[in-house]
């Protein structure tokens, strides 16, 4: 076993390292924890301590970490085309082998996809696509994008634009034409009402909106089935419904972006499917290659597909990586798996509600004022008074403190302000869920003892 001197590495990425979403001047005074070995749901750091990863990565390594088969399908596709290009009348293998794949698992409306490396650059894509869609249809003046307040839809200045968080805006300014209207976001924002009455109030939002800014103007409406980085947030059953008949009605482009809710997360190839969503575009990323290698994608819906092909010249967009074969080989392997090691239906049928009841008996923790979630992911959120839903104080990071302790004694939790997040591996067993659990109670109990709260 390799051994690492973990104080020589914490000086050197302190020297040379910028990470994302980091405050630079925390981390030099506390040190990075250098990850170094990885096997199915647990990771280990350079000081051999082993962690139970309850973030799946960043919420991407849906079939686990150690699978040989992903890393023999990159090896085997590297020795025999390692890269070549997607553009100039030109493609490989791989990349038509993955587009047919794709086609067959996605809802019925999509028939093409457009290969990108991230999620961040799905949007961005769909960004440039909305436009050129409208402009191909004589209606160049439909630039607007309306999404939503907490949303998230990657840190580009197209994805950051798009997403909903006041503080991604502020760094490096935002596109015109986007527009944000509020969340589905009930245990916070619902007030005296009663969740299907929420869910219907805030989707009319978005017609309410698009009267403000002009049909003639507005071109598409973007939502992730769940707002994942935004805090696992549900929205009621009455939510989707309205918001596809609103895009409906007024003609508008719906997205749904799955590259969180993608790929089995919530027991169903899509977040769509759950929701019963008819989306015309979809971006998708992450556990499409469960994080072995980055690639991700726009799948495209026939309404915008047939304007693209049909009446445009060039699409004037791409990138150098675009479809690498190594990439869809490995995903084309980690889709194979997802299929026939039946890991959706298991998530869907088994494992899914397993860990769902026992999050849900975290509610009766002083400090948990509600516990939710969908299929392999959940939130839970932190307060000072259940009954009141009385939050802490920002500035006490509650939600750090609870992270600090669960990094402490072998758990990947994730804070997002006073909400504490988890989306695990999809082959976590029911152990492994107890373990989970187990260790997530521990670090309730350890904040609530420092906070002083019984």
């Amino acid at each position: 076993m390799t051994t690492y001197n973990t104080q020589q590495l914490q000086e050197i990425d302190g020297l040379h390292h910028i990470h994302p979403f980091t405050d630079h001047k925390a981390l030099m005074e506390k040190g990075t924890r250098v990850i170094t070995k990885a096997d199915g749901v647990y990771l280990w750091d350079s000081d051999g301590d082993k962690i139970l990863d309850g973030m799946a990565g960043l919420w991407c390594v849906n079939i686990g970490y150690g699978r040989q088969e992903l890393v023999d399908a990159a090896t085997n596709q590297m020795r025999e085309l390692p890269y070549y290009n997607n553009f100039f009348q030109t493609t490989h293998p791989p990349a038509i082998e993955l587009s047919k794949v794709l086609v067959d698992i996605s809802p019925p409306q999509f028939n093409h996809v457009f290969f990108t490396n991230s999620g961040s650059e799905a949007n961005d894509t769909m960004v440039r696509m909305v436009r050129h869609f409208w402009s191909l249809e004589g209606k160049p003046e439909k630039t607007v994008i309306i999404s939503r307040e907490n949303a998230y839809h990657g840190s580009t200045v197209a994805g950051s634009s798009l997403g909903g968080m006041k503080g991604m805006h502020a760094q490096g300014g935002i596109l015109h034409d986007i527009e944000h209207i509020s969340q589905p976001y009930w245990y916070k924002e619902g007030g005296n009402m009663d969740p299907e009455e929420f869910g219907l109030k805030t989707a009319q939002a978005l017609e309410t909106r698009i009267k403000e800014i002009g049909i003639d103007r507005v071109a598409a409406f973007i939502g992730e089935p769940v707002q994942g980085a935004g805090g696992v947030i549900i929205p009621p059953a009455t939510y989707w419904p309205e918001i596809q008949r609103i895009c409906n009605k007024y003609g508008i482009l719906l997205i749904a972006d799955e590259v969180i809710c993608g790929f089995g997360r919530m027991g169903e190839w899509f977040g769509s499917t759950v929701f019963g969503i008819e989306a015309d575009l979809m971006p998708i990323a992450k556990g499409l290659s469960s994080g072995y290698l980055p690639i991700g994608g726009l799948m495209v819906g026939d309404r915008v597909a047939e304007t693209i092909i049909n009446k445009g010249s060039d699409f004037n967009h791409g990138f150098t990586y675009s479809g690498h074969p190594a990439a869809c080989a490995v995903a084309i392997e980690n889709i194979r798996i997802l299929k026939d090691e039946k890991i959706i239906e298991n998530v869907a049928n088994k494992t899914g509600p397993y860990l769902q009841k026992l999050w849900k008996d975290l509610e009766n923790h002083p400090l948990v004022g509600e516990a939710r979630g969908m299929g392999m992911f959940a939130a839970i959120e932190l307060v000072k008074n259940k009954d009141t839903q009385e939050a802490f104080p920002d500035e006490l990071g509650v939600g750090t403190i609870c992270r600090d302790f669960c990094f402490n004694n072998g758990l990947i939790m994730r804070a997002v302000g006073n909400k504490m997040i988890i989306s695990p591996p999809l082959v976590m067993s029911h152990d492994e869920i107890d373990e989970l659990i187990e260790k997530a109670r521990l670090c309730l109990d350890l904040t609530a003892e420092k906070l002083g709260i019984n």
